[in-house]
């Protein structure tokens, strides 16, 4: 009776608690009428809500999902959603595409398709991810983390930079974690076949995106393309299915995450802030959490390491033989 007294006094407070919290609101009624926008991983968690509220400011919304089938029933979903006055001649547009991050051919065919049928590309959003999982390999023989949390985006990026260059002004906003405080760009072991551990890998293409960004954007000057970085928080999204939480813990696990974690609305605010507020209009090279500018650990600030990976990445994805 006490622990059953006690379990519910706790979930009365984390409750309230979920309650009495202020939510983020959505999108600050910026338009974005005219603008395409590209999100990976949009069918589901962080870059499914950022799809949808960007629609619900009138983007045309590309979703680049691995799964075309839980793309499309996602954009079935978003659309039922808005209702028909947020799509259509009046409103937005929301187009699925087929891209999966751990193919750089499935890349290469994606890029071509959207260099060929678009004629601007105002923003791009590298949203997708894939979160310690056990180790495996991407078709090109990767690392499955450092492979798609940075390795497909890079390619991605690169193979568009022509595309948001003739767009400009335009943005790339590139989503990261907190948790790149917790990697280390081991140059010796980029591909971990010396060692694995599932956490670090994905703290180390996590500080990566970081590097990634502030590199591209100090070549991007003076082009009208800006580039910035971002943490989300901790969200209730399927990135952590493969982390096991024993049975009996789940209850508690579920309680909490409702109670602490934001929605993923919530954890898609400063993806959506960065995309489309003028506040951060010609901003560049920054790292941001909750729609405000935060600072780095040095090894993410490390100019002589972000040129480095860059060189390496070049040539993991076959930009440079």
């Amino acid at each position: 009776a006490a622990v059953a007294a006690a379990v519910l006094g706790a979930g009365l407070f984390l409750a309230a608690r979920r309650w009495l919290r202020t939510g983020a609101s959505p999108g600050g009624g910026a338009s974005m009428r005219g603008k395409t926008v590209i999100i990976t991983g949009a069918n589901s968690g962080l870059g499914r809500a950022a799809a949808a509220e960007l629609l619900r400011m009138r983007a045309r919304v590309i979703m680049g999902c691995r799964d075309r089938a839980r793309a499309e029933r996602a954009a079935r979903e978003i659309r039922a959603e808005l209702g028909e006055g947020a799509v259509g001649e009046e409103g937005g547009e929301l187009v699925v595409r087929e891209l999966d991050l751990a193919s750089l051919r499935s890349v290469r065919a994606f890029c071509h398709r959207v260099l060929q049928e678009e004629p601007r590309l105002d923003v791009l959003i590298n949203n997708a991810g894939i979160f310690q999982c056990p180790y495996m390999k991407t078709e090109d023989g990767f690392e499955m983390q450092f492979g798609v949390n940075h390795l497909g985006h890079f390619l991605l990026t690169n193979l568009l930079l022509g595309l948001l260059k003739n767009s400009a002004p335009s943005r790339i906003v590139v989503v990261s974690s907190k948790l790149y405080k917790y990697g280390e760009i081991n140059f010796d072991d980029l591909n971990s076949e010396i060692s694995y551990n599932k956490s670090f890998c994905y703290s180390r293409s996590k500080l990566a995106n970081i590097l990634f960004a502030r590199e591209l954007a100090r070549r991007l000057e003076g082009t009208g393309v800006t580039v910035n970085s971002l943490h989300p928080g901790i969200a209730r999204t399927n990135l952590g299915r493969h982390v096991n939480i024993p049975l009996l813990a789940k209850p508690l696990f579920n309680l909490v995450s409702w109670a602490f974690f934001k929605t993923p609305l919530e954890g898609a605010q400063t993806s959506i802030y960065l995309a489309s507020s003028p506040d951060v209009e010609g901003v560049s090279g920054k790292y941001f959490g909750d729609c405000k500018e935060e600072e780095l650990l040095p090894k993410a600030m490390d100019d002589l390491v972000a040129r480095k990976l860059w060189d390496i990445s070049e040539v993991m994805v076959g930009l440079l033989k």
